[in-house]
């Protein structure tokens, strides 16, 4: 099992504190290769409020008593409002990836409802972005070392979560047939597990019983972008992480998102950054 977190003022214990608008109090991640199994039961909830991101595999959730179980696969994201109860599992064998994030504050309610969060919903589709795990994993940075006006900045992060989240909620679902929305699902999935191998579309289609033309059709209004474009956004965005956190040469880090040509490679990263692969990791550098 894979786990990493950071906690406010390196305090586990939950806590209610209305002083400001929004305050986080604690972030982490769980990845469950080996254990298998986390179980979490708090029958009188917490009393902070609670975001749970399932980035991989699927979750357990029983909501409002124990015998009400709802498995809530990769892409969704969870709520559980102060005292709610609170029973959830992940298990090894469906390879669940989750991150999560406390918060609490004296207007929860009120931003949350601001970001299109209405008070009755737990669970909704996020879809999968790395974008999501960057903050998550900035958060639980920020709780760990402390720097100067962390507590803002962790704020900041939570707010940026939030605004995504209301892009999501806010933008009409245009398929509605849920054999459509599970193919595209899984699609997605598929392209993130396997983004830096040499993925062909057409034989992915017809993989799955579609025609190319209808799959990319479909998979552009299910994303808002077509499979290469998707695949590319993923290989960018791995990218930028290397070059911000490694050493790696820029043809290396090439290779491992999936470009086995440094010149092609290098030409993709400008179109879409606007820097070639060195001048954005001396502009990183520059900005620590």
């Amino acid at each position: 099992m894979y786990t990493n977190s950071g906690y406010l003022n390196h305090s586990r214990r939950d806590f209610k504190d209305r002083s400001r608008p929004l305050i986080v109090g604690s972030c982490g991640t769980y990845r469950l290769e080996n254990h298998p199994k986390i179980p979490t039961y708090r029958p009188r909830g917490r009393l902070d409020f609670q975001l749970i991101y399932v980035s991989a595999g699927t979750a357990h959730f029983h909501f409002g008593n124990a015998d009400n179980e709802t498995v809530v696969p990769a892409g969704n994201m969870v709520l559980y409002r102060p005292k709610e109860f609170q029973k959830y599992e992940y298990y090894a064998a469906d390879q669940t990836e989750v991150y999560w994030v406390h918060f609490t504050g004296g207007n929860v309610t009120n931003i949350l409802r601001s970001y299109g969060i209405t008070d009755d919903m737990h669970v909704f589709y996020m879809g999968n972005s790395l974008e999501y795990e960057r903050i998550f994993k900035r958060m639980i940075s920020e709780l760990q070392f402390c720097r100067t006006d962390y507590e803002e900045m962790l704020t900041l992060l939570l707010r940026h979560l939030l605004i995504l989240i209301h892009r999501k909620v806010s933008k009409p679902r245009l398929l509605k047939n849920e054999y459509l929305e599970n193919e595209m699902d899984l699609a997605a999935q598929y392209f993130n597990d396997h983004y830096n191998s040499d993925i062909n579309i057409q034989d992915y289609a017809a993989s799955r019983g579609m025609s190319v033309s209808w799959f990319i059709r479909n998979f552009k209004a299910f994303t808002g972008s077509t499979p290469m474009q998707y695949i590319v956004s993923i290989r960018i965005a791995n990218a930028q992480a290397l070059l911000e956190t490694t050493t790696y040469a820029v043809a290396e880090i090439g290779h491992i998102v999936g470009y086995e040509n440094p010149l092609y490679f290098s030409r993709i990263f400008h179109k879409q950054k606007g820097f070639s692969p060195s001048e954005y990791r001396k502009q990183a550098f520059n900005l620590i």
